[in-house]
């Protein structure tokens, strides 16, 4: 796998996500997929469906990262403003795409072609197609950034047919280290253990169960070797407070 890291971030766009009205079931998966591939999720937004807030948040983080993923807004409906958000963002024209529309077409029939079905094949100029093999409407990517719809199903359809263009790094590796004591007990040595080894990033994870305290402590780093010294150390540092 090549040395460079990939990185990524994620905006979540929906008024009913900020609402509280619907949970979110997108960003585990996105974060899941993108691990898999040695990609690094450095960031998730949530915005509301205001066009300047989304061309505000996608203007941001594209040029921060390798790669933007957006979720929700690419409906039939008056509200889903997201596909004119990123057209305007990149400052290009957006209309029905014959490709698009031909896809919707093909899925369910020339009577069903309405206004409202054709929405959903307005893609913004210059923009690739992004499949979907569950309802047709495909999703789109311009740039670095890729636009995929917010129903689970539909993005993780989506997903799977972008994967492959988003490109592949050397995996982040992780180790886990149990302790039986609260963070306060192992924080000093756990600081130590950053200073040390800046390069592996160290996480501490506390949790309250029937024999007390815990704390994970998670070790992530590419290099195995590297990976490895240091969970010696902890391990160490957690027998010595056992």
């Amino acid at each position: 796998m090549p040395d460079a890291v990939i990185t990524a971030g994620l905006i979540v766009i929906g008024d009913e996500i900020l609402s509280g009205r619907t949970k979110d079931r997108n960003i585990g998966h996105v974060a899941e997929v993108l691990t898999s591939l040695g990609i690094d999720l450095r960031e998730v937004r949530i915005v509301p469906d205001i066009e300047a807030e989304i061309v505000a948040a996608v203007d941001a983080m594209r040029v921060r990262y390798s790669h933007v993923l957006t979720t929700g807004g690419i409906g039939p409906t008056h509200d889903d403003i997201t596909a004119d958000s990123i057209a305007k963002a990149f400052g290009v024209a957006i209309d029905v795409d014959p490709r698009a529309a031909a896809l919707l077409e093909a899925r369910y029939g020339a009577a069903a072609m309405t206004e409202a079905t054709l929405r959903m094949a307005r893609i913004p100029a210059g923009a690739a197609l992004i499949l979907n093999s569950v309802s047709a409407a495909p999703g789109f990517s311009i740039g670095n950034v890729h636009v995929l719809a917010g129903v689970p199903p539909i993005m993780q359809a989506m997903l799977d047919d972008l994967a492959p263009r988003l490109g592949t790094a050397r995996r982040m590796l992780s180790r886990t280290v149990v302790f039986r004591v609260g963070e306060s007990r192992i924080a000093a040595g756990l600081a130590a253990a950053q200073a040390d080894f800046p390069e592996v990033l160290i996480g501490s994870y506390p949790s309250f169960d029937d024999q007390g305290y815990a704390t994970q402590v998670v070790l992530r780093c590419r290099d195995e070797v590297l990976l490895a010294r240091v969970e010696t150390v902890v391990v160490a540092l957690r027998d010595a407070t056992a």
